[in-house]
């Protein structure tokens, strides 16, 4: 490199970055090791945001500063540590190494993927997951989908064709005044980007009849009837059906046969929100949990939580797949040539982004090295050891269960004797949890009462780290 290049020009120059990835793969190969050895390394640094924002100043100077290995080991010391086996709480996946390698290839390259012409080795491999995710949730060769930037705009896009198919006007180009108020059926359970996407949806948070549960948290196929009934009773035109598979705070599997029969009789829509447990298909042991979801009219599973892959990575899937299309119907003409239909190569037609990550990427790869046995294995594995962790709880006379976990969350309460506002206990245990950084565990309301929740995403965790986290608990509360 010429001692007279410019700054710009030596960004670029590739023995420098050769020589920068070198360093930046010992950084993060040792970070691995002492995580995965559960070093005293903090599974998330108990700093608050006021003190985390002292640590990154903002006053960028024209010249040159920071070393990039200094900072990226400040990066490393002080963010939330996935790779930790005490890591159990959102519903975030511990990344694949090899992932992370992968995602890095997509983004050197940066081929934005919502037109052929920008991405178009991504676009094939997202074409081939399509296919592939398709075939596992029973649909067959007419389905189709795309991938999008997480869940949330994977169940708007859902929900923005199931409102262009089956409500009686055309609302894309007449508006949502122009006919009878709409409505969507969904668990109380569901998670808030449903209710979310209603309101983008311009329909108003009164659109939206929550079905009770039952006691496993399971859509209650009675109240779904009698929201039905109040629905219309309010000269409402209900469209859909949003059910569970599984749901965010219990990890519980709506009974979709059912909710298929009830969608089916009424002529609804019936959408799954499959982010988390869609993965479970993949499980010889796990896949029934699942039953019924090819009957759904659309789904959404995101690879980034149960595959192991780098955020974000959703799979909006269509049984009918020229349906995929009706969510966003207007033309680009200095986009595209043809008709959107004629022209599956070109996912703007069918996503809210314009510029679109290589989310294919972040999947294939991992998929073609590994091949699906190792993903099985990883829910069977997390499935399996959140099933022994509440064994323990149920065993354990000072816990309490809120519900049998049927996938890889959990939630529960530390009940000694003596407590006289149980719900206040475990905020404090939870608060007093992450000051001392061993485990990171999250909470959750079910039924007006408050319990620690986890949820068992590290295929590093074992059962002496659950065994460890109920002491650790129970010296908390001690010390409370």
């Amino acid at each position: 490199m010429s001692s007279h290049s410019s700054p710009l020009d030596a960004a670029f120059n590739a023995e420098a970055f050769r020589e920068t990835g070198h360093r930046l793969m010992d950084q993060l190969a040792d970070y691995l090791r002492a995580s995965l050895a559960r070093s005293d390394t903090p599974v998330l640094p108990a700093i608050g945001p006021e003190a985390m924002l002292r640590e990154w100043p903002g006053d960028f100077s024209e010249h040159p500063g920071t070393d990039f290995q200094t900072i990226i080991g400040r990066v490393l010391r002080l963010s939330h540590n996935l790779q930790h086996p005490r890591y159990i709480g959102h519903q975030c996946c511990t990344a694949l190494p090899l992932a992370a390698l992968n995602d890095l290839v997509g983004t050197f390259l940066n081929n934005a993927s919502a037109v052929y012409e920008m991405g178009p080795v991504n676009i094939a491999m997202e074409k081939r997951l399509v296919q592939w995710m398709a075939t596992l949730a029973g649909y067959g060769p007419e389905a189709d989908g795309i991938f999008t930037n997480g869940g949330t705009l994977g169940n708007l896009t859902a929900l923005l064709s199931a409102r262009q198919v089956k409500a009686d006007y055309n609302i894309w180009t007449e508006g949502v005044d122009s006919g009878r108020p709409l409505a969507v059926l969904v668990s109380e359970q569901c998670h808030y980007s449903v209710k979310r996407a209603v309101s983008v949806m311009g329909l108003g948070e009164r659109a939206v009849y929550p079905v009770a549960v039952d006691r496993e948290f399971h859509m209650d196929r009675e109240d779904l009837a009698r929201q039905y009934k109040k629905a219309t009773g309010e000269d409402r035109r209900v469209f859909a059906v949003v059910a569970n598979g599984c749901s965010t705070a219990t990890g519980s599997f709506d009974d979709l046969e059912a909710v298929a029969d009830f969608t089916r009789e009424h002529d609804l829509w019936l959408h799954v929100d499959a982010a988390h447990g869609g993965s479970a298909l993949l499980s010889g042991k796990y896949r029934s949990l699942l039953k019924g979801l090819n009957r759904a009219d659309s789904l959404i599973w995101d690879a980034h939580k149960m595959m192991m892959i780098p955020a974000l990575a959703t799979a909006v899937l269509f049984r009918e797949g020229r349906h995929s299309y009706e969510s966003f119907s207007q033309k680009a003409s200095y986009l595209f040539e043809k008709e959107s239909r004629e022209e599956w190569y070109n996912y703007a037609h069918r996503t809210m982004e314009c510029t679109k990550t290589m989310m294919g990427i972040k999947l294939y790869v991992p998929l073609a090295v590994y091949g699906t046995g190792i993903f099985r294995e990883f829910i069977d594995r997390t499935y399996d050891l959140t099933r022994a962790f509440a064994d323990l709880i149920e065993a354990s006379p000072d816990f309490e269960l809120a519900v049998r976990p049927q996938s890889n969350i959990i939630c529960f309460r530390y009940l000694p004797d003596g407590i006289a506002d149980p719900d206040d206990l475990q905020r404090r245990i939870r608060r007093r949890v992450l000051e001392r950084e061993r485990f990171y565990i999250v909470q959750t309301d079910l039924k007006k009462r408050f319990y620690l929740r986890c949820t068992v995403i590290n295929p590093g965790t074992t059962i002496g780290d659950i065994e460890e986290l109920l002491q650790h608990i129970r010296e908390t509360a001690a010390e409370i």
